[in-house]
């Protein structure tokens, strides 16, 4: 099995386009491909999903612990012919400016894998050898393996890239040279590019990107680089118990549709590993909740673009108020805890949501929140103890009127050791906050979750 991380020297160098563009020539090559990407973004990762076929995994080196990253590496990549990682950044980037906590860097050294550097070319030429080669020397520990140029404007401009490189750079070879091609950006929003459920990658333009990348990258020499073995099996993918020793699965109904597409899929992969049946519904097209379920996990996305439809059904709203106010353990995090105020504010008026907590949420034209967070437990909650720690990112556009005093804050949240106050708002058994925390972090989260999950549905039919 090979692996492969695709990195730049800074946002905005084209490498998910090269990434999707080399996933989808590998896979007409028949290859498995197991896609992954670096930090807690979940917009590349559905485009990922969307070219292989296969769910794309975030692999963070700050919100959780190496053994975890390994590990769910391990898994998630058993299967496959090659793992193609998609970088966050630039290469170094991470949370602060003394350490690779983070980075695309820091995942590439856990892993042992190569670096294929993507470099905007655009309006450099010999120059570009010189900023791979601090980027090749930065972190000995790093191997940058190949350089792809990007935005490359001729063949005599190709002629210049690979010289320079190669007579200061022989180590470092050209896997190829893309050239400047507008057909090929994929449309952005505020929160980065526009969601696969938004913009599904057309079949034409999948046939050109795989066209100019067969073309234009040598993709035998890249499947020539990282063939170290994988680290060992997870213990998270073997059994905990025998199965006639483990309690029956609790069904948890997973919000999963265009208005709820951001949940790390390790954070459901730990809720089946821990008794969980997980039921996707959409609060979009669906009036009733799934049937037997003892708990509700209501994850992000873009609850605005579709906040007339959903305050529009009723029935959806009505089932999710009234499993709240029975005391149903529920979880919710960013455009999930929106879906639970009061409503949105539009230009139209105010869209009627769920309505648990009694605030109104509006969109700003700027971002209002950005970053990593830790959590720290001030009280037990449906997703762990008292002192419970977990890590997660916090990323909007939306500002919340100020949470009256009587709903509990259980979450004393930092950001590198800054305190940022109390958040994470709770009513009866439900718990929401704008923060996403991967479960990761915290294993004991998902296990807690299942835990509340299936006392209530034990409660209910006795």
């Amino acid at each position: 099995m090979k692996r492969i991380v695709i990195a730049a020297p800074h946002s905005g160098s084209g490498k998910t386009t090269v990434t999707l563009g080399i996933m989808a020539a590998l896979r007409r090559r028949d290859l498995k491909v197991a896609p992954f990407k670096v930090g807690p973004d979940f917009i590349d990762p559905g485009y990922h999903t969307l070219v292989t076929g296969v769910p794309s995994v975030n692999l963070d080196g700050w919100m959780c612990a190496p053994s975890f990253l390994r590990d769910t590496f391990a898994l998630h990549a058993a299967s496959a012919d090659v793992a193609v990682i998609e970088g966050v950044m630039g290469l170094f980037d991470g949370i602060d400016g003394v350490s690779d906590a983070g980075s695309t860097a820091q995942v590439a050294k856990e892993l042992a894998a190569p670096v294929i550097l993507v470099v905007d070319a655009r309006s450099q030429a010999r120059s570009a050898a010189a900023l791979v080669g601090g980027f090749a020397g930065f972190d000995p520990a790093v191997r940058v393996a190949a350089v792809i140029f990007n935005n490359v404007a001729s063949a005599n401009h190709e002629r210049i890239l690979r010289e320079a490189l190669e007579a200061h750079l022989p180590e470092v070879p050209v896997l190829g040279c893309l050239p400047r091609d507008a057909s090929l950006a994929i449309p952005s929003r505020h929160l980065g590019l526009t969601t696969a459920e938004d913009n599904p990658l057309s079949a034409e333009f999948l046939d050109h990107l795989v066209e100019v990348v067969e073309r234009h990258l040598d993709l035998e020499l890249l499947l020539g680089m990282g063939q170290q073995d994988l680290p060992a099996l997870p213990h998270g993918a073997q059994a905990t118990a025998e199965p006639d020793n483990r309690p029956q699965p609790v069904r948890i109904a997973v919000a999963r549709d265009a208005a709820f597409c951001f949940a790390y899929p390790d954070n459901l992969r730990l809720l089946e590993e821990n008794g969980a049946e997980v039921c996707c519904f959409s609060p979009l097209e669906e009036e009733a909740l799934p049937e037997g379920i003892g708990g509700i996990y209501l994850p992000g996305g873009y609850p605005e673009l579709f906040a007339e439809k959903l305050a529009a059904n009723e029935p959806m709203k009505r089932a999710i108020r009234q499993s709240i106010e029975a005391g149903m353990p529920v979880y919710a995090e960013c455009g999930g805890f929106i879906y639970l105020t009061e409503g949105l504010a539009g230009g139209e008026g105010t869209f009627q949501l769920v309505g648990i907590f009694p605030v109104r949420t509006r969109m700003l034209p700027r971002r209002k929140a950005l970053g990593y967070r830790e959590i720290e437990l001030v009280e037990d909650a449906v997703i762990g103890t008292r002192g419970t720690v977990a890590r997660g990112h916090e990323f909007h556009y939306s500002e919340m009127e100020e949470m009256p005093e009587g709903f509990e804050r259980l979450y004393r949240v930092s950001r590198k050791g800054v305190d940022l106050g109390g958040e994470g708002y709770r009513y009866r058994n439900c718990l929401a906050s704008y923060i996403h925390l991967h479960f990761g972090s915290s294993p004991g989260i998902a296990r807690d979750f299942v835990g509340h999950c299936r006392a209530y549905r034990t409660r209910s039919l006795t």
